[in-house]
């Protein structure tokens, strides 16, 4: 079945390439873009959050709504409206985000020039968070690696237990299934960090990972709350946001900033070893360091605040570009081969 999701009045500015392709999230599983038709391929939750169903997004040419197509039926209206808010999420579909986009644009003529300003994200703020947490201490290759093995494992720990029992009499052992829902990572007592370090080879960060589901468990986190904080413009709200995610052991400034690019606020910008790379070959900041990287980054950026990040990375876009060619057109088989200059991985 095809569902329908209105563009609203910035129909025509929309481009779907460009607010998939302008995150390394997009490459990692289950997303799966294809360049020939420009659509993005991956499982997304139903409404009562165990069970998945794969869709295809694309955005028909000079139409005012992008086009999701269900790769399964029947699904109920309440489905309907979670896989809808989903895709908005990912591709920052909210009167929020396009006013967030038309005041950055504004600001920064190249952005403007080149339709960017949006950040693309997970279907969930979950997802979101454990992927930063995949980005830390390791070459691009291996996040794409941990990223693919949690989903490989999804269906193994799934709460339908239809599609527990699909994957016993599946003969194929790399039936890729979603990303893993909090829920899903501690419904099983088996499922310990000892598991995912086997399983997932995500070493260390499996206590994170498992901390970070338990405290969405207690209600220290929501979903909810964090969908009503991404259509704020307080940021004294990020801010406790911020502090919260820093309690959580081994969330350093990258981690915690990476995940608030994610939700919407943009002032804080995700300094790791590659940003000070970046300011040294970009901008001449030869004695950038740990220690001075805060100012060095408040001097270049702080002109476009609220938006410094979105001005950082839409530098990164189009210094990576001019180095690999357009992101977009990339096979996904060729997607580690960007480690070559330390694309997301980061050293915190």
């Amino acid at each position: 079945m095809e569902l329908k999701l209105a563009l609203g009045e910035w129909s025509g500015r929309f481009d779907m390439e460009k607010a998939v392709c302008n995150h390394g999230f997009f490459m990692m599983s289950p997303n799966l873009w294809i360049p020939s038709t420009n659509s993005l391929r991956r499982p997304l939750r139903l409404s009562d959050s165990s069970r998945s169903v794969p869709v295809t997004i694309s955005h028909p040419l000079h139409h005012p709504f992008l086009l999701i197509q269900v790769h399964h039926s029947p699904i109920s209206s309440a489905d309907e409206a979670v896989i809808l808010e989903q895709v908005g999420r990912m591709l920052r579909i909210s009167k929020k985000d396009e006013r967030d986009v038309m005041e950055f644009q504004e600001m920064h003529s190249s952005a403007r020039e080149n339709g960017l300003g949006r950040i693309f994200r997970s279907p969930s703020f979950f997802e979101d968070a454990v992927k930063s947490i995949l980005l830390c201490n390791c070459s691009w290759k291996r996040s794409l690696n941990m990223a693919r093995a949690l989903c490989l494992l999804q269906p193994k720990i799934a709460l339908d237990g239809n599609a527990r029992s699909k994957r016993k009499r599946s003969k194929c052992s790399d039936d890729i299934g979603n990303f893993p829902s909090w829920k899903e990572l501690l419904a099983w007592s088996w499922v310990d960090e000892k598991y995912l370090i086997k399983q997932c080879n995500v070493g260390y960060r499996a206590a994170r990972i498992l901390q970070l589901a338990t405290m969405f468990a207690q209600g220290d986190l929501r979903e909810d709350h964090i969908a009503k904080l991404e259509q704020s413009s307080d940021p004294t709200s990020f801010e406790t946001l911020y502090q919260k995610l820093l309690k959580i052991k081994g969330f350093g400034p990258f981690v915690c900033s990476n995940i608030l690019m994610c939700v919407g606020f943009y002032q804080r910008i995700p300094s790791d070893s590659e940003t000070i790379r970046h300011l040294k070959q970009v901008h001449g900041k030869q004695n950038c360091s740990k220690e001075t990287i805060g100012k060095d980054v408040e001097e270049i950026y702080g002109k476009y605040n609220p938006f410094q990040c979105l001005a950082y990375w839409v530098e990164l876009i189009e210094e990576y570009e001019s180095k690999f060619g357009k992101q977009s057109k990339l096979e996904a088989a060729n997607y580690h081969l960007i480690t070559a200059t330390s694309y997301l991985g980061t050293r915190e």
